[in-house]
């Protein structure tokens, strides 16, 4: 049976500890006895721990008698981690456990944790953008990703803040229990099973700009509005009266991807709405979503979400398909 462990302290953020712990949990409602998980929260003390949102949570036992490996050693974050001091008896504990466990690693800025027992020199690490900046400087051995949802990096994985943590859970269910299984728990979490984009990004859709009157907010716009349309580089830069050379560049600084990417990401993003709204053909959503034919739709699923579109509209679909 495999264990995921999850080390919570005083202060710690609620969501950090439920949001992963409510994955592995859904999880086994659909798993084997044998294959289902584990699941304990070790505590840097005993008894009731106030998280940072007031909530007392108690840990199942101290970390000094978690002796044992672990499948998945996950540290949660909380505020005011960033300015603890180091622990030496709980980083000698942190090093010793990571090193015996499958996998280890942390939600949020959990991260200063690991990097107080050694565990991200030469290691790509995600965490919370309002905290990476202090990360990279506490560990400059560390290679700090302020924008990703989640990253793997051999035994380490990572997260953003707080509801990353979801999203890195599901990697890891996808990882070893398939992606249907991921899916299933995703869509009884309502949540989607691999979001789009990073920190900085999460929804072409979704993301407010700045100055709506830019050329890069033009572009984008038009980019929503006319999905089935040519949308080449050549196209958007005459939408707004630049240089094709200049406009991508710009975009690519303003939103942090290329043109091709956003595009690709708002296709496909209105391909998931249809298959979970609609009955239509694969082949007529292909075609009003811009992505030109079934196989191609098909392609960018596997690509993107790592599931086909038919099993995505079984698992999604609002009508009961």
């Amino acid at each position: 049976m495999p264990t995921v462990a999850i080390l919570i302290f005083p202060g710690v953020q609620a969501l950090d500890v439920t949001g992963p712990m409510d994955v592995f949990a859904e999880a086994n409602s659909f798993l084997p006895p044998e294959r289902q998980y584990s699941i304990e929260v070790l505590g840097t003390q005993d008894g009731l721990m106030r998280c940072s949102n007031g909530l007392p949570l108690a840990a199942h036992r101290h970390y000094a008698q978690a002796l044992d490996a672990h499948e998945l050693l996950l540290v949660a974050g909380g505020p005011g981690l960033p300015a603890q001091p180091r622990d030496a008896a709980l980083s000698d504990w942190l090093a010793q456990a990571a090193a015996k466990a499958r996998r280890h690693g942390s939600i949020c800025n959990g991260a200063f944790l690991l990097g107080h027992a050694g565990l991200l020199d030469g290691k790509k690490v995600a965490t919370h953008w309002n905290d990476a900046a202090a990360l990279a400087s506490c560990f400059p051995l560390a290679r700090v990703d302020a924008d990703s949802l989640y990253l793997h990096d051999g035994t380490l994985v990572s997260s953003a803040g707080v509801t990353a943590g979801i999203d890195l859970s599901l990697s890891l269910l996808a990882i070893d229990g398939g992606a249907a299984l991921a899916l299933q728990v995703a869509r009884r979490l309502v949540v989607y099973t691999q979001r789009q984009g990073g920190q900085s990004q999460f929804s072409p859709w979704l993301t407010p700009m700045p100055d709506a009157a830019s050329p890069v907010a033009q572009a984008r716009q038009y980019v929503l509005d006319h999905l089935a349309d040519d949308l080449s580089v050549d196209t958007l830069a005459r939408q707004v009266a630049m240089s094709a050379r200049n406009f991508a560049r710009v975009f690519v600084r303003e939103l942090g991807v290329t043109p091709a990417h956003f595009i690709e990401s708002a296709r496909l993003d209105a391909a998931r709405a249809l298959l979970e709204a609609s009955d239509e053909p694969l082949k007529t959503i292909a075609w009003r979503c811009g992505l030109g034919s079934a196989d191609q739709l098909r392609t960018v699923f596997r690509r993107r979400l790592g599931v086909s579109a038919t099993q995505y509209r079984l698992n999604f679909s609002s009508r009961g398909a």
